[in-house]
Order: structure tokens, then C-alpha cells, then sequence
């Protein structure tokens, strides 16, 4: 909780965070690097 002044606006931080993170974090292991480079693509352009 660093440089949070309360555990409710660490909450909402780490909400909206979690939304981009999952957005944009694709599992590289797990897909081709053509597959890759699409779904990052359409991450972005979303």
C-alpha cells in the first residue's frame, strides 16, 4: 500500500490496472509469433 493514502484508492488503482494488464498481456509462450503480433495489434487497436 505504498504511497496510497487509503486501502480504498489502492483498490481502485489496482482495478483499473488489472483491466490494461490483462488486456495487453498475451502470454508470449503460449502463441506463434504471427498469432502474437495480430492479437497485439488488435489489443492496441482496441
Amino acid at each position: 500500500m505504498r504511497k496510497f493514502k487509503s486501502m480504498h484508492q489502492a483498490q481502485r488503482f489496482l482495478n483499473a490496472h488489472a483491466a490494461f494488464y490483462n488486456l495487453f498481456n498475451l502470454g508470449r509462450h503460449l502463441v506463434s509469433a504471427e498469432n502474437y503480433r495480430y492479437l497485439r495489434l488488435r489489443a492496441f487497436s482496441t
